[in-house]
C-alpha cells in the first residue's frame, strides 16, 4: 500500500465502524484493510499495542465534543507527520519499517508494536522459524531459475520436432523465460507491499506450477514460447519478494548469511538444471524434462505451504492489527503511522505499481548497481550458451557428460559464498564500529572489488583456454573463478538494496531484477554470432574489458556518493507519490462537487 506517512493531505476517510455519516466524514485515515474486505486474522494470544490497548474513543479524548476531538486529531496527525518526515528525510530508513513507537505520547490513537519484544514482530520470530522461512524462500529462488535453463539441452530436440530452423527463435524459446522474470517483479513487489508477502508468494507459485504443466504438453513453437513466458512471469515472485522477506525477519547485522543463502538459489539453479536435463535427453523423451520439473515445483509449493505460513511484512501486520482493534474497541480512529495520509484504494494501487519504475530511474545508486549486476548476469548466461557447443563439439562429450561441466561454475559459487560471506560480515561490523556504531548500506560494498578482479580474470581464463582447446579442466577453472567473483557482487548488491530501503526492499530489488533478467534474456540471443565472429578468446575478452570498468568505477562512485544519493532519491520518491495522491484527491473532490451540484 502507499505507506507514506509524510503526506500532507487532509481529505482522509475511513469506512470501518457502524457510526453516523458525520462521524465517518471526520475520520483521519484510509482503512484499506476494510476497503478490500480483507478478513483480519486473529492470532492466538494477540494483544493491542501499548499505545492503544483496549481504549475506546471516549477514554482517549474525554470531556471533548466531537468537533473538538476532530480538531485535536487533525493537529496531532500533522505533528506526527512533521516529526516522522523530518526524521526520515534527514537519515533515510536504515532498518525495518519504523512503527513510530516513539510518538505514542504525541498520538494516543497510534497502533504500534507492543514494545521491542512483541512476538508478532517478524524480527522477534525464533531463529528456527526465521531460518525455516529463509530456506523455503531460497528453495523457491532455486526452483524458478532452475526452470529457466532446464530446457536448454532439450531445445535442439524439440526444435527438430517443431521444425524450428532459425537459431534465434530456438534461443528465444529458452531465454523468453527470463523476459517473464523481468516483467513479473514490477507487479509482484508492489502487490506484496499492499497485500503482504504470503498471499502473493503462494498464489504466484500455484500459477507457476500450472504453466509448467501446460508447457510439458506444448505441440508447437508458439505454444512453447507463450507458456515459457507465462511460467517466467509467475515464477518471478520469489526473486521479487525474497529480499523483502529477508529484510522483514533479519536485522542488518544478521542479514549477510541469510542473504548469501538466498543469493545462491538464482545462480545454482541455472547450473544444476542442465546437468539433470542432459541425462534425461540422453535416455528419455524431451517432455520428461518438464514432467520432472513439474514434480520439483509441486514438491516445493507443498513444502512452502507447510513451513511459510506467517505474514512477515511489518506494515501489513500492523495495519491488520489496527483494523482488528477498531472493531474490538469500537474506536474507528485507531491507526498505524503507515495509514496516515493514505488515499483511496485505486490511487494506492497506482502508486504501488509505478514505484519500482520510479525507483529505477530516480535513484542513481540503484541504477548503477543494478546495471553492473545485470551485465554480470548476462555474462553468465552468455557463458552458458557456449557450454554445449564447446564441450559437445570441441571436446566431443555426450550430452550427459557435457552437462556435468556445469559443476565447474557451481564449485565457484560455493567457494564464493564460503569466502565472501564471512568477509563481508566482518568488514560490515568493522566499518560500523568505526562509524560510532551507526551502520550504513555502503558498508556492504567493499567486497565487490574482489569480484572486479575475479570476473574479468575468469572470463579471460575461460575464453583463451577454450580458444586453444586446452584440457577440458582449464575452461572450467576459468568459469569457477568467474562465478566466485559473481557471488561477491550478488551478495553485496542484494544486501545493499535491502538496507537502502527496508520498507520498499521488494520494490528496490525488483527494479534491479528488471535489468538482470532483460540482460539474461537478450545476451544469449546474440551470443552465438558474437563467438562465431570473434571466437571464444576475443569474445570473452570483450566481455572482460567491459567488466573491468564496471566492477571498479561503479562501486567506487556508490561508496563515495551513495549516501546522499539514496537519501535524496527517497525524498524525491516521497514527493512524487505525494503529487500523484494530491492530483487524485483533486479529481475526487471535483467529481464529488459535480455530483452535489446536480442534486
Amino acid at each position: 500500500m502507499d505507506h507514506n506517512p509524510m503526506s500532507t493531505s487532509n481529505t482522509l476517510v475511513s469506512g470501518d465502524s457502524p457510526r453516523s455519516s458525520a462521524s465517518q466524514d471526520s475520520r483521519h485515515f484510509v482503512d484499506l484493510e476494510a476497503s478490500r474486505n480483507t478478513t483480519i486474522p486473529r492470532r492466538k494470544g494477540s494483544t493491542a499495542s501499548n499505545a492503544s490497548r483496549q481504549r475506546a474513543e471516549d477514554e482517549i479524548y474525554p470531556d471533548m465534543t466531537e468537533e473538538q476531538r476532530n480538531l485535536k486529531r487533525t493537529q496531532t496527525l500533522e505533528e506526527v507527520k512533521k516529526i516522522y518526515s523530518r526524521k526520515h528525510n534527514a537519515d533515510g530508513e536504515l532498518d525495518a519499517p519504523d512503527d513510530a513507537g516513539s510518538l505514542v505520547d504525541v498520538d494516543p490513537e497510534l497502533v504500534t508494536w507492543d514494545g521491542p519484544d512483541d512476538p508478532q514482530n517478524p524480527r522477534n520470530f525464533p531463529d528456527g522459524k526465521k531460518w525455516g522461512i529463509t530456506m523455503v524462500i531460497s528453495l523457491y529462488t532455486f526452483v524458478t531459475p532452475f526452470a529457466s535453463s532446464v530446457v536448454a539441452p532439450a531445445a535442439m530436440v524439440y526444435g527438430r520436432e517443431f521444425g524450428i530452423t532459425n537459431s534465434t527463435i530456438l534461443s528465444m524459446s529458452v531465454s523468453i523465460f527470463l523476459l517473464g522474470f523481468a516483467v513479473g517483479p514490477l507487479f509482484f513487489a508492489p502487490l506484496s507491499e499492499m497485500y503482504g508477502r504470503l498471499i502473493v508468494m503462494h498464489v504466484s507459485t500455484f500459477f507457476f506450477l500450472a504453466f509448467t504443466i501446460g508447457t510439458s504438453f506444448s505441440g508447437n513453437t508458439e505454444t512453447m514460447i507463450i507458456l515459457r513466458f507465462l511460467s517466467g512471469l509467475s515464477g518471478s515472485a520469489p526473486l521479487a519478494l525474497g529480499a523483502g522477506v529477508l529484510s522483514d525477519v533479519w536485522a542488518p547485522m544478521d542479514l549477510a548469511r541469510a542473504s548469501a543463502v538466498f543469493s545462491l538459489g538464482p545462480l545454482i539453479g541455472p547450473i544444476t538444471a542442465p546437468i539433470m536435463s542432459g541425462f534425461v535427453i540422453q535416455y528419455l523423451e524431451w517432455r520428461w524434462v518438464f514432467w520432472i520439473l513439474t514434480l520439483v515445483v509441486g514438491f516445493t509449493a507443498i513444502l512452502g505451504l507447510f513451513i511459510y505460513r506467517t505474514e512477515t511484512y511489518a506494515v501489513v501486520i500492523l495495519n491488520r492489527r489496527a483494523a482488528r482493534m477498531r472493531k474490538e474497541t469500537g474506536n474507528p480512529h485507531l491507526h498505524t503511522v503507515f495509514e496516515i495520509g493514505t488515499r483511496d484504494f485505486k490511487t494506492t494501487l497506482k502508486i504501488a505499481i509505478v514505484r519500482p519504475f520510479k525507483m529505477l530511474v530516480t535513484n542513481p545508486a540503484l541504477f548503477l548497481l543494478g546495471l553492473f549486476m545485470a551485465f554480470v548476469y548476462g555474462f553468465l548466461y552468455l557463458m552458458f550458451v557456449t557450454f554445449p557447443t564447446l564441450f559437445q563439439g570441441v571436446y566431443s562429450e555426450t550430452s550427459g557428460m557435457a552437462g556435468l561441466n556445469y559443476l565447474g561454475p557451481g564449485v565457484g559459487f560455493f567457494l564464493g559464498i564460503g569466502i565472501f560471506t564471512p568477509l563481508m560480515q566482518m568488514n560490515y561490523k568493522r566499518l560500523t564500529e568505526a562509524n560510532g556504531g551507526v551502520a550504513k548500506p555502503e558498508f556492504r560494498l567493499p567486497v565487490i572489488f574482489f569480484g572486479a578482479v575475479l570476473i574479468p580474470g575468469g572470463l579471460f581464463w575461460y575464453g583463451w583456454s577454450a580458444e586453444y582447446h586446452i584440457h577440458w579442466i582449464m575452461p572450467l577453472i576459468g568459469s569457477a573463478l568467474f562465478c566466485a567473483g559473481m557471488m561477491s557482487v550478488f551478495m553485496a548488491v542484494q544486501t545493499y538494496l535491502i538496507d537502502m530501503s527496508p520498507r520498499y526492499a521488494a520494490s528496490a530489488v525488483s527494479a534491479a531484477t528488471v535489468f538482470r533478467s532483460l540482460f539474461g534474456f537478450a545476451f544469449p540471443l546474440f551470443g552465438g554470432k558474437l563467438y562465431e565472429k570473434l571466437g571464444y578468446g576475443w569474445g570473452n575478452s570483450l566481455l572482460a574489458f567491459i567488466a573491468i570498468p564496471l566492477g571498479l568505477v561503479f562501486p567506487m562512485i556508490i561508496y563515495k556518493y551513495g549516501e546522499p544519493w539514496r537519501i535524496a532519491a527517497e525524498a524525491r520518491l516521497d514527493r512524487s507519490e505525494q503529487k500523484v495522491g494530491d492530483r487524485a484527491d483533486a479529481r475526487n473532490e471535483k467529481r464529488n462537487n459535480e455530483k452535489l451540484s446536480h442534486v
